[in-house]
């Protein structure tokens, strides 16, 4: 789903549209006009962590993108690994090159994977806070994720999928979710057969 709403794989059927621009017809838009944060963190290894968020920048025509930069250096506590190359990094310091390199340009909209795998449990603190600030600022976040609890503290609207199959979509605060653990939800869920009649649709307000 997120290669191919970032333009990088063809769907089957169907249409994309990210921020009103057609994804087949401009993928190269799409991708200016989003932050993409991928699950394989895979910054160019032959660049210091600096050379590339400033690479980044100069793409993206960012203009005192120097002092931008910085800040999220001393925000990701990683400034001491700016001048490493890229390729020395720990996964965990990739990661947050790829955060930063993702938000650099203040998207609104911002299309995540993983979004705290390699981290340690203060800096998925710092994250999570960050991400929910963003949403409350008017930004958009798209997770895909495996872990339930980030679904839950992070996310207002969410997808579940099962075998290649959309089998539910709703908010968190659906009434069907009241009361209601949502591990055993999930779990409740993906474990009975479901066939493409019962699968729910995704409202339109939402697509």
């Amino acid at each position: 789903m997120i290669k191919m709403l970032t333009g990088q794989i063809k769907p089957t059927s169907g249409s994309l549209r990210v921020h009103g621009v057609y994804v087949l017809e401009d993928p190269i838009r799409v991708r200016e006009l989003v932050g993409v944060i991928p699950e394989q963190e895979t910054p160019p290894s032959f660049l210091t962590a600096e050379e590339y968020l400033h690479f980044v920048a100069k793409v993206r025509k960012m203009k005192d993108y120097e002092a931008i930069c910085e800040k999220w250096f001393e925000f990701l506590d990683f400034e001491d690994q700016k001048n490493s190359l890229c390729k020395d990094l720990s996964r965990g310091t990739r990661q947050k090159l790829m955060f930063a390199q993702a938000f650099l340009h203040e998207p609104e909209l911002a299309i995540i994977d993983e979004p705290l795998i390699n981290l340690d449990p203060v800096m998925q603190r710092k994250v999570k806070d960050f991400l929910s600030g963003y949403v409350r600022n008017g930004g958009t976040i798209f997770i895909s994720t495996h872990i339930l609890e980030i679904a839950k503290q992070i996310c207002t609207i969410i997808g579940i999928i099962y075998r290649g199959k959309l089998v539910y979509t709703g908010r968190l605060d659906d009434p069907v979710l009241e009361g209601r653990n949502f591990e055993e939800f999930f779990l409740n869920l993906v474990s009975r057969p479901v066939n493409s009649d019962e699968c729910a649709s995704i409202p339109a307000q939402y697509a």
